[in-house]
């Protein structure tokens, strides 16, 4: 498959499974569209970046953060928590796949591969949440900024 035909499926298929976990968590429906633009924003950043050959956490957390930061754009634009688009836009990041073989490695007895599986879950789980926590601190230090900046002039 052609990789512009991959990028396309790969975003349309990010866009409505996150739509659809959105419906299924009773997420409003105004904010199912932006719900799936962002979890088509951090999925695409994932994607790409995991295309050209970054490892798997740096993309997991880049992802996240994208991800935080539309949510909170989302959030003020739409006048709602971000909450509501970070959760859903979190799906397509989620190791669910490999949290399942794990388990499954471990029912068939396979610990050593079973315990591989599960600190790579635990790893991927610990990117995503250090990205979203640098994209709270990079939004804090901007909203200073502005906020300091808005000060200065308003003095003068």
């Amino acid at each position: 498959m052609p990789l512009w035909l991959q990028f396309f499926a790969q975003a349309a298929l990010s866009f409505f499974a996150t739509m659809a976990f959105a419906l299924c968590i009773n997420v409003p429906r105004r904010a199912l569209i932006p719900c799936g633009w962002s979890g088509l924003l951090g999925w695409m950043v994932y994607w790409v970046l995991w295309q050209l050959g970054t490892g798997r956490m740096l993309a997991n957390a880049a992802g996240a953060v994208v991800l935080a930061f539309s949510g909170v754009l989302f959030a003020r634009h739409y006048k709602m928590p971000a909450i509501i688009f970070n959760i859903p836009g979190l799906f397509p990041l989620v190791p669910g796949a490999t949290a399942y073989q794990a388990v499954r490695e471990l029912v068939l007895g396979h610990i050593d591969e079973s315990m591989r599986l599960v600190v790579r879950v635990s790893l991927v789980a610990g990117s995503i949440a250090v990205g979203f926590m640098l994209a709270q601190l990079l939004g804090e230090f901007y909203s200073r900024y502005l906020r300091a900046r808005w000060r200065r002039r308003r003095r003068t």
